[in-house]
């Protein structure tokens, strides 16, 4: 690692690639998990990446793990289990990591919960979806709204006590009433962080098909907008902090420059542009100034895992992309400026690259500022530039500027 990159949090990503059924609008990296042989073999190269990755990086200090996938809780307890004491055997882990599995409502019971909270893990993601069981049908999730209730009371009565819920919003169909009554009803659940998404319409998924083929309309911007603006609303009075584009935490009084202590700590590494580790079946890392894809088929992944094709990072990997100082640069404002409350720092920014961000951009600085999408907020460290409350239903046409 950079002296640079050793100064900064690194974070750990470990795809579980199984769930028991295909979303209608998903193009994640996901297969059915009916081959338990299969899955035992890929849990044990999983295994073998984490220590292989652990031992060529000399045990580098962790300060997150992030379990996702797919559906992680297809996998039995011990098996999730296994994987956060491998990280530990391989990592050093920090006493305070943030350790996160994503989870679905129909795959968990009180039992298995508290078995995965013993062994470790102490944040749940729970992907909920929606409260309104014709909308759960339709997204083609094995769930419905009771269950997902009942999955959040299982979480508590785990000893969960940093929770987050996904919610999908502009579905086909859905109106602002009813998406309305999915906030109202979820801020009764009392997460402690929110992540809202609207549908996106991802070629090669059935929900694609359906489109181009009339069944099912295409999902509205100004009715997303609608929805969106609800949502900020609606959270904000309930004391959940905006805090990212897509994401809320619970609101802990922190000055408005900062981000809540709740928030993701995994993907504000993302979001400040931080190295992190991507394993397993077409995972995605970054490290070095290198960003790398493992290659995605479980099979082949489960052969160069075995084979031993390469060396540390180099076994699993599909690609391998050299990051240039200025698509570095222009990364870090395309994933700073998501931070709504945090934006981008002009300190960190000129330490990290050695240039001033106003003497690079000027540009697209004054065209954001003049378009009200981006302001200027002081912090103790000084100035940060972030986006309006305007910019964040445009956050494109600000970021866009700085590839210009």
């Amino acid at each position: 690692m950079t002296v640079s990159e050793k100064t900064q949090p690194l974070g750990l990503y470990l795809h579980i690639p199984w769930c028991a059924r295909r979303c209608i609008y998903c193009d994640f990296n996901t297969y059915l998990d009916k081959d338990e042989r299969l899955k035992e073999r890929y849990h044990a190269a999983l295994l073998k990446e984490i220590s292989v990755t652990g031992t060529a990086l000399g045990r580098p200090s962790l300060d997150t793990i992030f379990i996702g996938g797919g559906t992680p809780t297809t996998l039995a307890p011990a098996h999730l289990v296994e994987l956060v004491e491998a990280v530990k055997a391989a990592f050093d882990l920090q006493s305070a990591a943030e350790v996160t599995v994503e989870a679905n409502p129909g795959t968990v019971s009180t039992a298995y919960l508290r078995k995965i909270r013993q062994g470790g893990i102490n944040r749940l993601s729970l992907g909920i979806q929606s409260l309104h069981d014709d909308e759960l049908r339709f997204l083609s999730r094995l769930h419905d709204a009771a269950t997902a209730r009942r999955a959040v009371e299982q979480a508590r009565q785990a000893g969960f006590d940093n929770l987050n819920l996904d919610l999908m919003f502009n579905l086909p169909g859905q109106n602002p009433t009813q998406w309305h009554h999915n906030l109202t009803e979820a801020i009764k659940l009392a997460p402690e962080h929110f992540s809202l998404y609207a549908l996106i319409v991802e070629p090669g998924t059935p929900l694609h098909r359906q489109v181009n083929q009339g069944q099912v309309p295409e999902p509205d911007d100004e009715v997303a907008a609608e929805m969106y603006a609800a949502a900020i609303d609606l959270l904000g009075a309930a004391g959940y902090a905006h805090y990212e584009i897509s994401n809320w935490a619970r609101d802990g009084g922190e000055p408005p420059w900062e981000s809540p202590q709740l928030a993701a700590a995994h993907n504000l590494i993302y979001w400040r542009n931080q190295p992190y580790l991507g394993l397993g079946a077409g995972a995605f890392g970054t490290l070095h100034g290198q960003r790398w894809m493992n290659v995605k088929r479980p099979q082949r992944y489960i052969e160069r895992i075995k084979g031993g094709q390469g060396l540390g990072l180099a076994r699993a990997r599909e690609s391998l992309e050299r990051i240039d100082r200025t698509t570095a640069m222009q990364e870090h404002m395309l994933l700073g400026l998501r931070l709504v409350r945090e934006g981008v720092s002009l300190a960190t920014f000129e330490a990290r690259y050695g240039v001033s961000l106003i003497e690079i951009y000027p540009h697209a600085i004054t065209a954001g500022l003049e378009r009200g999408l981006t302001e200027w907020v002081d912090a103790p460290d000084g100035r940060h530039l972030r986006l309006t409350q305007a910019g964040r239903f445009l956050a494109n046409r600000a970021i866009v500027e700085f590839f210009a």
